[in-house]
């Protein structure tokens, strides 16, 4: 590797707190490359103060323009060591840009690995973890023929795709027809079983040669899909301890998908009677304010550290998980109990952040997020409850 390393960063400054990696790569004395196509003048004056250059495009999703704005970066700082989204939109772009300039990572040969439900589906059934029955349909007559040994409800999404976005859960003939009039053309959609479960999570990060450095848990009140549809609010929790039989099947998992010098989150089912299903890979951090959660969780710099990574491989901070960590949200137009106000103030002590959510995602991470700690998951629960708590009608 150079003695200047060159890291290209896809579009630095969203979201917006993933800034703060082009801040710590700056910190280490690495080239911090930003392409976008937002003006440089609407980027924030701590992430222009962080960027030894900034290359702006009129579409990141124009592989040419991409393409010539890191073959500038090549010409003008040498070769380059790292390019690198943090962004699922932009797995596939950010494997083809180090194939062709030949960048360590996910490449154009295993990119298939993480980007296909349907392959995940088959990596998790050779490693003897449960997954959802279900494949790849391919026209409502298939989906018919599936659906008798599948038995309704099913869930329909892309085979690519992140999130609940284009997801359906088809409850009887007449839904899976309204599907199939505003599915999108040419996308492939796998089908699967409904899994009665509670979303859980093996989150982390690994070095460059594949060992896990730092892992992490999260737990889901409820799916995205049903936030989203019921326009309820939502909340997830970082819990101090991982279950034993998760952090296996996550180990697991990082081996089968190579992921290196990367972090990741992988998706199960919790069934009530206590087994893991396999949902999904996600080689990217968590959504939404999670990669910060982390910080509050462990009294450290996750940013920091995965710049040493980059640097000399090398993750520093000590792991003692002292605090559990929730997520609660809230929606302006539903009525609660007690007032913003009266939240900061009762919990005082335990908030650690208020976070505003960008329209985009607000349906799903409602439109503020309170972020609590505490190392009582007894307090966690009775804050849970308070900041949730409706207004009786």
């Amino acid at each position: 590797m150079n003695a200047k390393i060159n890291f290209v960063m896809i579009s630095p400054h969203f979201p917006s707190n993933f800034e703060t990696f082009a801040v710590r790569l700056k910190e280490k004395g690495i080239n911090t490359l930003g392409i976008a196509d937002e003006p440089y003048e609407n980027l924030s004056q701590s992430l222009r103060d962080s960027l030894t250059e900034y290359y702006r495009v009129d579409n990141i999703d124009d592989y040419d323009q991409m393409y010539r704005a890191v073959a500038y970066f090549a010409f003008k700082y040498g070769k380059i060591d790292r390019i690198e989204s943090h962004n699922e939109h932009w797995l596939e772009l950010d494997a083809k840009l180090r194939t062709d300039f030949n960048v360590f990572g996910y490449n154009n040969r295993n990119i298939r690995l993480i980007k296909f439900k349907s392959t995940m589906k088959e990596v998790f059934r050779e490693l003897k973890i449960p997954v959802a029955k279900g494949r790849v349909i391919s026209d409502k007559a298939d989906a018919k023929k599936l659906i008798k040994s599948l038995k309704y409800p099913v869930i329909i999404k892309p085979d690519t795709g992140v999130g609940a976005n284009d997801t359906f859960k088809v409850k009887n003939e007449k839904e899976l027809d309204e599907f199939f009039k505003v599915k999108q053309p040419e996308v492939p959609y796998i089908m699967e079983e409904f899994i009665d479960g509670q979303i859980v999570t093996f989150d982390g990060l690994t070095d460059r040669d594949g060992n896990i450095v730092f892992s992490s848990t999260l737990i889901n009140d409820k799916p995205i899909l049903d936030i989203v549809t019921q326009d309820t609010d939502m909340y997830y929790h970082i819990k101090r301890e991982i279950p034993k039989d998760l952090a296996q099947f996550g180990e697991k998992c990082v081996k089968a998908f190579e992921i290196k010098e990367r972090f990741f989150h992988f998706e199960f089912f919790r069934l009530k009677d206590g087994s893991l299903y396999g949902l999904e890979v996600n080689c990217r951090p968590p959504g939404g304010a999670t990669i910060d959660m982390f910080n509050y969780a462990n009294d450290f710099d996750i940013f920091k550290e995965y710049a040493n990574l980059v640097k000399d491989n090398r993750f520093e901070a000590e792991i003692t998980r002292p605090y559990h960590v929730i997520y609660v949200s809230r929606k302006n137009h539903l009525n609660y109990k007690f007032t913003n106000e009266e939240i900061k103030d009762k919990y005082s002590k335990e908030l650690v952040n208020i976070v505003q959510i960008p329209g985009v995602f607000a349906k799903a991470m409602g439109d503020i997020g309170f972020i609590m700690k505490s190392p009582s998951e007894k307090k966690i629960n009775e804050m849970l409850k308070t900041i949730a708590q409706r207004q009786e009608s």
